[in-house]
């Protein structure tokens, strides 16, 4: 037994530094009020930004993708799984996102770290000179693909533009890979993506963009970073999901038609997979109608508005709040235990908010992490502030 006691120590320490992660049992449908282990809070937690989750019409549109499709998609795309509902998706998502890119075609992924695993991995391909260049602050999934593309990769100091010009000036790689999140998933704030572009162009690298967080909830239409800053180049390569403002599962690379060839071709991370449920392919049809159409608009003005609210209500003297201007509104308190008490102090008052730590965040930044949906209403971030402010007074 000397393994598991081995094991049974190294968790021991995890408990002593209040990194212990713990699950909880969600028994309804995901929304800002849920039951959690029998009990009913009022979430900020999820990354439902706009609320459609368990927005009928999505609920209704998977009923009718089961009933046409059945459930599994029996395969793996390149064999048999690849279904009318998956290719009727990726040709509205190339046309909803296509604007921003040079001939556009898109890729549909189970996951978002699919997705990133497969870009990353496929774009240097065989190209063992190639060089990425990683923001320090991406998502693990991003961090992952580069370990497992197998080339030299180079990180960049957070939103340093001077730094990476300098390692992009220094580097003699045909193949220049610069990949950065769009929104910072622990941080809220955006990556300067019109000055990284212009380095990219320059330099002849792509510029990868996880816009995990910026797709649904940025732009006019809901189309993301890309929109929101008004970018167009065949130096992009897009990744979008669908879980979060999308309200449904998969996400998606948008790029030049070449770019999506290569990585149907070379991508192990879509050759190799059981396709994703027809059902959710269909499902979100009805999705990237409602997140471009009026009631998108009307979702994203609304998490504005309470974006506003938290601005006006907050009083914090301790904690700081990070500067943003997304759904995500973290607020750093810095040591772990005082983050786990904030956390469970606020569970006990019926509010749930995810308290961040280490090694997500880096060392002595542990954080509260606010995510806001348009479901929420007024009252229900009236109630959270107050809770806060209160919280962090005690």
């Amino acid at each position: 037994m000397e393994l598991i006691a081995k094991l049974e120590q190294q968790l021991r320490a995890l408990d002593e530094r209040s990194l212990t992660r713990r699950r909880r049992t969600v028994e309804t449908p995901c929304g800002p009020r849920v039951t959690v282990d029998g009990r009913e809070l009022l979430a900020f937690c999820s990354n439902d930004y706009l609320g459609l989750a368990g927005h009928p019409r999505m609920v209704a549109a998977l009923r009718e993708g089961a009933a046409r499709y059945g459930v599994g998609s029996g395969g793996s795309h390149l064999i048999s799984g690849h279904s009318r509902a998956h290719a009727a998706l990726e040709e509205r998502l190339a046309e909803f996102v296509g604007a921003h890119l040079e001939s556009a075609r898109a890729l549909y992924f189970c996951t978002g770290y699919m997705a990133n695993l497969a870009v990353l991995t496929g774009l240097s391909g065989s190209d063992k000179s190639a060089e990425i260049f990683s923001e320090s602050l991406n998502h693990a999934s991003l961090i992952d693909g580069a370990r497992l593309s197998r080339v030299a990769v180079q990180v960049y100091p957070h939103a340093d533009l001077d730094a990476l010009a300098a390692l992009l000036a220094g580097s003699g790689s045909a193949t220049k890979i610069v990949v950065t999140d769009s929104v910072f998933s622990m941080d809220g704030n955006l990556a300067p993506l019109p000055a990284l572009l212009a380095l990219c162009e320059r330099h002849g690298a792509w510029l990868v963009v996880d816009d995990a967080h910026g797709f649904g909830t940025l732009g006019a239409h809901g189309r993301g970073a890309l929109e929101h800053f008004g970018l167009r180049s065949p130096h992009l390569v897009y990744m979008g999901t669908l879980s979060k403002a999308a309200g449904a599962a998969g996400a998606f690379v948008a790029a030049h038609r070449s770019v999506i060839e290569t990585l149907i071709q070379r991508a192990r991370p879509y050759i190799y997979t059981t396709a994703a449920a027809p059902a959710l392919a269909h499902a979100l049809l009805t999705s990237l109608e409602l997140i471009g159409g009026e009631e998108g608009a009307r979702r994203r003005a609304h998490l504005q508005q309470l974006l506003a609210q938290m601005d006006a209500g907050l009083r914090l003297r301790r904690w700081t709040r990070l500067p943003s201007r997304t759904p995500i509104q973290p607020l750093l308190i810095g040591a772990n235990d005082e983050t786990m008490r904030a956390g469970a102090a606020l569970y006990e008052q019926g509010l749930w908010v995810g308290a961040i730590r280490p090694p997500t965040v880096p060392p002595g930044t542990a954080r509260l992490r606010v995510t806001l949906s348009a479901g929420h209403s007024s009252a229900d971030v009236a109630r959270l502030v107050d809770a806060l402010n209160a919280l962090e007074r005690t």
